[in-house]
């Protein structure tokens, strides 16, 4: 098999703004595993907040020992390639997420099915929710409504950082959009354990009817967020708390959140993640599959798994929507909240965009 990356930047239609930053283009390493005839592809995105993932240390982790690992494997043997892979180096999720899904890609290429059917699954079509960009309270309340008219019914906040702040923002998104779509809060381990309980259970006074919190405290502080847990009704979702199983059964042990979101850049790909939805579905844990900032190659990946292990809530699959122009040709396509899969074998993605 033949390896090559690619780096890519796509841009978006409109600025995406964080508390951190503001994305105008989406960066990302793409891998193209060739068997000589057909090719996989795979995505690895920057994610320093998170993963510390970088492209330069994810093209270095493929270009290397995740190249020499597979050296001389043929195409035909899946499951010692993503031993391979996981056992490659440490971390490095970003790199073996990307290889891990290039290598899915091949495999269901060559037996000619979608990838959604590779894994098992004929529903071709799965939702997601939509981020709203960081803006004040007005600024919000009316991408909110911009959004539920491009046919989001569910709307994610991102919270964090400024509690009292962030009460005011969601009463005018709430007031905007009116009761019936979903709202769900991001802090991104911004607040404090009594600011998550104080604002929490504010909004809950206020009728505000918020579907989940996600990560409102720090990752490592699992004390703190089972702390929240308990002290709220609003369930609450880990996020950067869960990479991969052992983290994952912490958060069961503890009783530390209600849900789990897995993101395929954090766990290091297709197979890893369908070991934490299964263990979350086994301990009675509600899960979503998430994504980073990246484009139709890694988005369409989670939405393939989303539809082989269909997820407890709408998804958060947004991030190639934001897309202007994607880096690759082929593969999925949003119409309002609804990802259509491609009935093309694999990802449907037919190559680099010129």
């Amino acid at each position: 098999m033949k390896l090559t990356t690619h780096l890519v930047s796509a841009p978006l239609h409109t600025p995406f703004v964080t508390a951190l930053r503001t994305a105008t283009h989406v960066e990302s390493l793409l891998v193209e595993i060739s068997d000589g005839e057909l090719s996989g592809w795979g995505e690895a995105p920057q994610v320093w907040k998170v993963t510390g993932d970088s492209l330069a240390g994810s093209q270095a982790c493929i270009e290397g020992p995740i190249a020499t690992a597979l050296d001389g494997l043929g195409p035909d043997d899946l499951t010692e390639a993503l031993r391979r892979v996981q056992g490659a180096a440490v971390g490095n999720f970003g790199a073996k997420d990307a290889v891990d899904v290039a290598l899915h890609d091949l495999a269901a290429r060559r037996r000619g099915q979608p990838m959604h059917g590779f894994l098992g699954s004929t529903v071709d079509v799965v939702r997601t929710d939509m981020t709203l960009s960081v803006g004040d309270a007005d600024t919000l309340a009316e991408a909110g409504k911009a959004r539920v008219a491009d046919g989001f019914d569910v709307l994610k906040i991102k919270v964090g950082t400024d509690a009292t702040g962030d009460i005011e923002r969601v009463r005018r998104v709430r007031d905007a959009i009116g009761p019936e779509p979903r709202l769900r809060l991001d802090a991104n381990q911004g607040w404090t354990r009594r600011e998550a309980v104080t604002v929490i259970r504010a909004l809950e006074d206020a009728g505000c009817a918020i579907e989940l919190v996600e990560q409102p405290v720090a990752a490592a502080d699992l004390d703190g967020m089972a702390w929240v847990t308990d002290r709220v009704g609003t369930p609450i979702l880990a996020d950067e708390s869960v990479y991969g199983v052992r983290d994952l059964v912490d958060v069961i042990r503890r009783g530390a959140a209600d849900l789990v979101n897995v993101k395929l850049a954090k766990c290091g790909g297709l197979a890893p993640a369908r070991t934490l939805l299964e263990l979350a579905r086994e301990h009675g844990l509600g899960a979503i599959v998430g994504c980073m900032m990246e484009g139709p190659v890694g988005v369409g990946a989670a939405a393939a798994l989303v539809s082989a292990y269909p997820t407890t809530t709408v998804n958060d699959l947004d991030a190639a929507w934001w897309l202007r122009e994607p880096p690759v040709t082929g593969g999925i396509r949003y119409d309002g909240a609804l990802i259509h899969l491609p009935s093309a074998p694999g990802l449907g993605v037919t190559g680099l965009r010129s």
